[in-house]
């Protein structure tokens, strides 16, 4: 096994080490979404509790799901998911939130005040994350047969577990990054913000 399948094949089984990823990514299957994913914070940050010697959910604010679905890009059929969503993990005490990943570019520039480039599917948005160790997503295996998901890191693993932060030249908003990268390091202080401009 190479180090990146080693390292992904770690970064999963401590990702379902979260009691809340594992029931998530077993019951995502029944949404019936179209390229539906569990992303970001839900995961690397477990990750980051175990390496710190803290319990795996301590510290997560919420629970991301992605989902692609460009056959209605209103945001009532974007509640409406939500609203499943909802209802489906009651039973947990999280706050799971859903995002169609074809309708980020039609509100992301109001809210966050950068102009934002249409997505192609939701492994798309899992690529402009603001930092790219956060760049993470997992899906059910398809038959959910016991086998494990299926991980998304587009930029890799390492800097993850190294806890290097840096601005993503995909998504090149740097008061953005700063505010993000200063409320991780709040919560684990071993993390090391890179700073400076981004790339060219």
């Amino acid at each position: 096994m190479t180090g990146e399948a080693a390292l992904s094949r770690r970064f999963v089984r401590e990702a379902l080490q979260n009691p809340h990823n594992a029931a998530l990514l077993e019951r995502l299957p029944l949404l019936g979404l179209p390229d539906v994913w569990l992303v970001a914070g839900c995961l690397f940050q477990t990750v980051w509790n175990l390496q710190t010697g803290m319990a795996p959910t301590s510290s997560i604010k919420d629970y991301d799901i992605f989902y692609f679905d460009a056959s209605d890009l209103s945001e009532h059929a974007e509640q409406a998911v939500q609203a499943s969503v909802t209802a489906l993990f009651s039973d947990l005490p999280i706050t799971v939130e859903a995002k169609n990943q074809a309708r980020v570019h039609l509100w992301y520039e109001s809210w966050f005040g950068y102009p934002y480039a249409p997505l192609q599917s939701a492994r798309n948005g899992i690529e402009r994350f603001l930092v790219p160790c956060t760049c993470v997503g997992l899906q059910p295996a398809p038959d959910c047969g016991g086998k494990l998901p299926t991980l998304y890191a587009p930029y890799g693993l390492e800097e993850l577990y190294a806890g290097l932060l840096r601005p993503n030249p995909t998504c090149p908003h740097l008061p953005l990054f700063q505010a993000k990268a200063a409320s991780y390091r709040e919560r684990w202080t071993w993390l090391t913000i890179e700073s400076g401009e981004l790339p060219v």
